[in-house]
C-alpha cells in the first residue's frame, strides 16, 4: 500500500508496574499512622506512576522518539549506528556523532519490533 503511513511502534513499560506501585504506598501508609506528616511519603508512589506512564519509545520508518519525563529526543534511523545494552538496563541508541540516547523500556526482546517499525534499517538481533 503505497501512499498508507504505517502506525508508530510504541514500547512502553508495562502497566502491571502500577501493581507494585500500589503495594509500595500500602506499605507507606503505616508511617502515616505513625505520623501525619508522613502524608507527603505518598508522593513518591505518586511520582513512580507517572514515571511508568510518561516513560516509552515511539519508532516508525523514520525516526525514533525517546520519549523520557523531561523530553523527547528524537533521531533518524540514519544517526544511529548502533544500540548498546548496559547490565540491567534498557537499551542506548549509539549515535554515529558518539552519543548515547536511552531508549526507556526498549529491552533484548523488544528488538525485534523496532526492526519492523525501521523497514529493516533498525537493529537485526537475529541476524
Amino acid at each position: 500500500m503505497q501512499g498508507v503511513a504505517e502506525k508508530p511502534v510504541v514500547i512502553n513499560i508495562s502497566p502491571m508496574a502500577h501493581l507494585a506501585v500500589g503495594f509500595f504506598a500500602l506499605s507507606l501508609l503505616v508511617f502515616l499512622v505513625v505520623s501525619p506528616g508522613a502524608a507527603l511519603l505518598l508522593l513518591i508512589p505518586l511520582a513512580m506512576s507517572a514515571f511508568i506512564i510518561r516513560l516509552r519509545t515511539v519508532a516508525d520508518r523514520d525516526s525514533v522518539t525517546a520519549r523520557t519525563f523531561l523530553g523527547s529526543p528524537s533521531m533518524r534511523w540514519e544517526d544511529i549506528e548502533g544500540l548498546r545494552f548496559v547490565k540491567s538496563s534498557w537499551a542506548r541508541a549509539h549515535l554515529k556523532n558518539g552519543a548515547d540516547v536511552p531508549l526507556p523500556a526498549v529491552t533484548f526482546s523488544s528488538l525485534p519490533l523496532l526492526t519492523e517499525a525501521s523497514g529493516g534499517r533498525g537493529p537485526q538481533p537475529y541476524g
